[in-house]
């Protein structure tokens, strides 16, 4: 199937959409995410997978790794910074097969993974889209 032109194929066009994503978030709310750091991975490592009980990589399309606000204390020994991982096959494939464009998706996926940086679950954030 055919993407349309200007979508992201190569990591490095993947990349740069995703800090074009990230750089459109409203400053105010960049700010208060500090230090948190946005990396690209063809997919998840097969220890994330493990840990996660995923069995098919594709299922993963993004994670964030870091101890989300609501938990972290000024008392916390320094550690890396949060992140949050983009896999960009099974996002390129979910946006394939839903007929969505891959900035989209991208958007998507990102903003769920900032969401479990200010503690919110999965539940929390599918209630959120839904209007709920």
């Amino acid at each position: 199937m055919h993407m349309p032109s200007g979508e992201p194929r190569t990591h490095e066009d993947f990349e740069v959409a995703a800090r074009a994503i990230w750089r459109d978030l409203p400053e105010q709310f960049r700010a208060v995410l500090g230090d948190v750091t946005v990396e690209v991975a063809d997919f998840a490592d097969a220890e994330t997978l493990q840990d996660l009980s995923i069995r098919d990589p594709y299922e993963l399309l993004g994670l964030y790794h870091g101890v989300g606000l609501p938990s972290k204390s000024v008392s916390d020994p320094m550690c890396l910074p949060d992140r949050i991982f983009l896999y960009r096959i099974p996002i390129l494939n979910y946006a394939r097969e839903n007929r969505e464009p891959v900035r989209g998706v991208i958007h998507h996926v990102l903003i769920h993974e900032i969401g479990h940086h200010f503690g919110f679950s999965d539940a929390d954030m599918d209630e959120i889209e839904s209007g709920g």
